[in-house]
């Protein structure tokens, strides 16, 4: 079957000249929100302009993450129940301090158990400078905690002890989670304490 093509003329359009009565009263609210800028300096020589200065502007920026935690679910349940949660592979035996879905020697699915109530310290540091969460608090130290019977460490921040005075006496002292009493669902949510 052939298509034939149809040759159509463009049809003529009328154009209304705008009326500029009209348009000088056409505006845009102004609102006072964002950021407003005055006399932002700028060359009489349009030739000028690469050699302008960048504008450099500070803006609050807002987002709302929604997400899920997913298998780390009920370690976070846990600390706002005030548990510390590892989890522990039924087929090899492998105990995870920090938790893990599925065991890393074998592939097995792990259970959760509970962390013992007290570790000692495996080794620290002292930290000069932190994210904008922790900025304030700086120094703070960060410790490694060994759980008897657990193959692996648990990252997380000692309080109650002077950041100043740390030495390698650490290494080994017994210390206890204490958890916040208004749980935020983060890992800070979980601190230790000398025991």
């Amino acid at each position: 079957m052939k298509t034939a093509l149809l040759s159509r003329k463009p049809a003529k359009v009328k154009v209304q000249e705008p009326d500029t009565a009209v348009l000088e009263k056409v505006k845009l609210p102004e609102t006072d929100d964002g950021t407003i800028l005055f006399r932002v300096p700028f060359p009489d020589d349009l030739k000028d302009l690469h050699k302008m200065a960048p504008i450099v502007i500070k803006q609050p920026y807002h987002i709302d993450y929604i997400h899920s935690y997913g298998q780390d679910s009920p370690f976070f349940a846990g600390l706002s129940n005030g548990k510390l949660l590892g989890t522990k592979c039924p087929d090899c035996g492998y105990a995870y301090a920090t938790p893990k879905g599925h065991c890393g020697e074998c592939g097995a699915r792990c259970d959760w158990v509970e962390l013992p109530k007290v570790g000692r310290i495996h080794t620290f540091t002292v930290c000069q400078f932190g994210s904008e969460e922790f900025l304030k608090e700086t120094p703070y130290m960060l410790i490694l905690v060994e759980f008897e019977k657990f193959n692996t460490l648990f990252l997380s921040r000692l309080i109650g002890f002077d950041p100043k005075k740390a030495s390698l006496d650490l290494v080994g002292m017994k210390v206890r989670p204490q958890f916040k009493r208004n749980a935020k669902f983060k890992p800070t949510d979980v601190y230790f304490v000398p025991a």
